[in-house]
C-alpha cells in the first residue's frame, strides 16, 4: 500500500492529520452443542486518515478509511474531499499531542501462544461447566484477537500499542418437558485462567436452571437489593461521564469539583480513578484515539468529586495544564461488605436485568429484574417479573461495598454492591 502518511504530510492544504492503524489476527471457533462446526482465521488491518484544517478563527476536521485496493490517486483524492469537509467544521482550536514514541504489549499471559491450542484449551474449559442435569450449552462461539494499534500524527506521536483477547459468547440452555429456557453468556479477558473461565459458565449454568424455576413473589415491598459488577459498572460509568471534560465544557454536568455525592451519608465512600490499564480488562489501553498519553486521574475521593477528566481537546478548552487522555477504564475502591453481611436482612440479589436505569438529574435508579434470588429471612428462591427503583441520592449515601473485587469489561472493583430499602412492584 502507498505511504498514507507522506501523501498527507505533503498536502500543503492541511494543518495536521492523523492516521491510525488496527491490524488484528484471529481465531474464531464455532461449536454448536460440543460439536465444533467452523473455524475460521482472519487477518486485517483497517486503516483510517483524519485531517485538520484551520479556518475563520476554527479548527474543522474530517475522517476516511483507506483500503489496500486504492491508489495514490485515490488517497489523494480522499485527502482533498476530507479538506473540504473539515471547512465546514467550526470546533473552536486545539493542538494535537506532539512529538512522543511508544511501544508497548499489554499484560497477557496469551502472548506468544498458539491460537489452535488456545482455543482448544478454552473450548475444554468452557464446556467443563456442562454440568447441569438438565442444562446444555447450546451454542458456543469463541474469538481470540491479537489487535495491535499503531497512532501516528503530523506532531511527531509515534504509538504502537499491542493486546491479546479473547470473547466468549455462549447460550447456557435448560429445557424440561415443558419449556426450554436460554441466557446469553458474554465473557472476555486478557489473560486465560481455565478454572475461572469454567466458574465463570458454570454460574450461568445454575442461573438459566434457577430462571426456569423462578416465581414473581408478592409485592409491592421495601427491601434491601443487591447488583453485581455489571450494573456497578454502569453506575460508576455514568457519574464518570457527569465528570468528562466534555460534559462539563458543554455545561451537562450536574455535579462539579467540591460536590459531595453522599451528603450526611452512613454507607461505604465511593472512590473512583479513571485508568488506562487494568489488568485483565480488554479496554486497556496505553493511550487514546488522539494517541495522547493516558494519566490516571482520581475523579471521586471518600464521596467527594476530586477532578474532571477527558480528551487533550477539551481538557484544553477547559485550561488543564496536563488533561488526562480519555481514560477507559474504572476503579472503584472495594468497602466493607462481607458476604455473611449481605443476609443479615432480607435481600433481593440481582443476576439479570433488562438493563440498570440511570437519571442522575432526576434523581432516580431502577431497572426491570429478569432474574434475582430472594432471601426472605429463613430460605432463598429464585424470582422474576419485577422492577425496582428508587431516588439515586439515597441510594449513594446509604450503599455498602463488598470487600472482594472482580473486573468486568472497563470495570474494576467491588463485586456486590448493597442497596437499601428500594421499592419492589
Amino acid at each position: 500500500m502507498m505511504d498514507v502518511k507522506q501523501l498527507l504530510s505533503s498536502n500543503s492544504g492541511l494543518d495536521g492529520w492523523r492516521v491510525t492503524e488496527t491490524a488484528t489476527a484471529s481465531y474464531e471457533l464455532f461449536f454448536v452443542h460440543k460439536k465444533l462446526e467452523t473455524v475460521r482465521a482472519t487477518d486485517t488491518v483497517d486503516t483510517s486518515a483524519t485531517v485538520y484544517v484551520r479556518h475563520d478563527g476554527k479548527l474543522g476536521d474530517s475522517t476516511f478509511a483507506v483500503y489496500p485496493s486504492m491508489t495514490e490517486q485515490d488517497v489523494a483524492a480522499k485527502i482533498g474531499a476530507a479538506a473540504a469537509r473539515a471547512r465546514l467544521v467550526f470546533n473552536e482550536p486545539y493542538e494535537l499531542p506532539e512529538a512522543e514514541t511508544l511501544s508497548v504489549s499489554l499484560p497477557t499471559n496469551m502472548e506468544n501462544r498458539d491460537m489452535k491450542a488456545l482455543g482448544r484449551e478454552i473450548a475444554d474449559a468452557v464446556f467443563a461447566a456442562d454440568t447441569v442435569e438438565g442444562g446444555s450449552i447450546n451454542a458456543c462461539e469463541i474469538f481470540l484477537y491479537h489487535e495491535t494499534v499503531k497512532v501516528f500524527n503530523s506532531r511527531g506521536v509515534r504509538k504502537t500499542q499491542s493486546i491479546y483477547r479473547v470473547m466468549i459468547e455462549a447460550i447456557p440452555t435448560f429445557t424440561t418437558d415443558k419449556e426450554s429456557v436460554e441466557l446469553y453468556e458474554d465473557h472476555r479477558f486478557t489473560t486465560f485462567d481455565a478454572e475461572k473461565v469454567t466458574a465463570e459458565i458454570a454460574a450461568r449454568m445454575r442461573e438459566v436452571r434457577d430462571r426456569s424455576l423462578a416465581v414473581k413473589p408478592a409485592t409491592p415491598m421495601k427491601v434491601n437489593v443487591v447488583l453485581r459488577p455489571q450494573e456497578i459498572s454502569h453506575l460508576v460509568r455514568d457519574l464518570a461521564r457527569d465528570l468528562n471534560y466534555a460534559s462539563v465544557y458543554s455545561h451537562a454536568n450536574l455535579h462539579k469539583v467540591g460536590d459531595d455525592l453522599q451528603s450526611g451519608g452512613s454507607g461505604d465512600k465511593l472512590t473512583v480513578t479513571m485508568k488506562g490499564i487494568v489488568e485483565g480488562s480488554e479496554r486497556s489501553a496505553s493511550f487514546d484515539a488522539d494517541g495522547a498519553a493516558l494519566h490516571d486521574t482520581c475523579i471521586i475521593e471518600n464521596g467527594v468529586v476530586k477532578s474532571y477528566y477527558g480528551s487533550t481537546r477539551f481538557g484544553q478548552y477547559l485550561g488543564v495544564k496536563q488533561p488526562s487522555g480519555e481514560l477507559p477504564c474504572a476503579r472503584l475502591e472495594p468497602g466493607t461488605l462481607k458476604a455473611e453481611d449481605i443476609k443479615k436482612a432480607p435481600c433481593i440479589e440481582c443476576v439479570s436485568l433488562s438493563g440498570l436505569q440511570l437519571d442522575l438529574y432526576n434523581d432516580y435508579i431502577g431497572g426491570e429484574i429478569r432474574l434475582a434470588y430472594y432471601y426472605d429471612g429463613e430460605k432463598t428462591v429464585p424470582i422474576t417479573g419485577i422492577s425496582m427503583s428508587g431516588k439515586l441520592s439515597d441510594v449513594l449515601s446509604t450503599l455498602r461495598l463488598s470487600e472482594t473485587t472482580t473486573v468486568q469489561g472497563a470495570y474494576e472493583g467491588p463485586d456486590k454492591l448493597l442497596m437499601r430499602e428500594i421499592s419492589v412492584l
